[in-house]
């Protein structure tokens, strides 16, 4: 019983210390984040922070890969049938998972996300190798299929990316809408046809 109450407590901690995080995400550049405003923020001690981080660049890591294991999970439930509706539907979460996610609204935004993007390409080709084994022939060569699937998940990045710079001004049914276009136009046929 007393396990539970240590683990409770670890995680509540845990949870607000990444919640206070985001939250002055929001007002400041993360270079200018520092320990004291993260544990104002979340009313905790100094100690209660260096017990889970070592400090900010390994909060910033552990968010990176929180954010990341996120957006797999997202497209792992992504099994496009030729359905326009469950193609967008994938894409509208992917912005509104944007929307609420000030870190990686923020790493899209900057220039500086050098280590969160190359995290990322590593979980995408692994992404790849993985449905590519699964997928079915469809004519086309492992390489050529490589390339495509970089193609979709940079163009996806790109539209994010001029989204997210211009303050997410259009709706996020409209970003959806062309990322849907595109892959409909573009990537499905090409999946879906033998060569």
């Amino acid at each position: 019983m007393n396990n539970e109450i240590q683990d409770e407590r670890y995680f509540v901690a845990e949870e607000a210390i990444c919640d206070a995080f985001l939250l002055i995400l929001k007002e400041k550049d993360l270079e200018k984040i520092t320990v004291t405003d993260i544990i104002k923020r979340a009313g905790i001690v100094r100690s209660t922070f260096y017990n889970h981080y070592e400090n900010i660049p390994a909060l910033v890591t552990a968010i990176e890969d929180k954010t990341i294991h996120d957006i797999f999970s997202l497209m792992e439930t992504f099994h496009p049938k030729n359905d326009r509706e469950m193609c967008k539907s994938f894409y509208l979460t992917i912005c509104e998972y944007t929307l609420t996610n000030p870190f990686l609204s923020s790493i899209l935004r900057s220039p500086g996300g050098d280590t969160f993007f190359e995290k990322a390409i590593t979980m995408f080709h692994r992404y790849v190798t993985n449905v590519m084994q699964n997928q079915s022939s469809s004519g086309h060569n492992k390489e050529t299929y490589s390339y495509m699937i970089a193609c979709a998940i940079g163009s996806t990045l790109g539209v994010l990316h001029k989204w997210t710079v211009e303050h997410c001004q259009m709706p996020a049914e409209d970003i959806a809408d062309i990322l849907t276009q595109v892959f409909m136009a573009g990537m499905l046929p090409f999946l879906s046809s033998e060569t």
